[in-house]
């Protein structure tokens, strides 16, 4: 087995660099207990989450699906979303997409697809949840994106999005309720998010 560093192992800056990455990401070996993804035109390779995250997002589906729109699917699944504009692919802790996105043989689905995505931040992928994550699934019109800071326990909600990533967020300490907005809306009760 092949131990891979926590920060960039491959870097893309030739032509065509992006569908290499997405190459090389295919044929990794990743250790268990890890997962890859591609930021920045690097791959990462980060831990999986602590174990209590598990509770968090089945609370997080369990109460945002009911409110989906028709024909929609959210779940907790390791699936990999690229953004080729952005030379970007993530592997969100959680997900909905029309369910059609999901009739593929490819391991390769569209992120801009996604209705809604959710990143629990780890010690390792919180600055590129907080910043990377934010402008591209804003510019690519993700309509709401869910940032669960399990080191500050604080949720932020980010909507409207745009060019610049969002042009709305509305940031709650964990406990407290906070608003979902359309396409989903609802309100998100985040009592038992934090650590055990």
């Amino acid at each position: 087995m092949t131990v891979m560093a926590e920060r960039p192992t491959t870097n893309g800056t030739e032509p065509d660099s992006f569908g290499k990455l997405l190459r090389t990401l295919d044929e990794l070996d990743v250790p268990d207990g890890y997962k890859a993804e591609i930021i920045r035109g690097n791959i990462v390779v980060s831990p999986w989450s602590k174990g209590y995250y598990h509770r968090v997002m089945r609370l997080v589906c369990r109460q945002l699906e009911p409110h989906l729109p028709a024909e929609h699917a959210i779940g907790c699944g390791p699936f990999l979303y690229v953004f080729p504009g952005d030379e970007r692919a993530y592997g969100p802790d959680i997900h909905a997409a029309p369910e059609h996105v999901f009739e593929t043989t490819s391991n390769h689905l569209d992120g801009e697809a996604l209705l809604f995505v959710a990143e629990l931040t780890s010690p390792s992928t919180r600055d590129d949840d907080l910043t990377d994550k934010v402008l591209t699934y804003g510019k690519a019109g993700v309509p709401v994106y869910l940032l669960l800071d399990m080191q500050e326990e604080q949720a932020t909600v980010f909507s409207m999005p745009s060019a610049k990533g969002y042009e709305s967020r509305d940031t709650k300490p964990f406990g407290e309720k906070l608003s979902i907005p359309d396409p989903i809306d609802c309100v998100l009760d985040t009592s038992g998010f934090e650590s055990p």
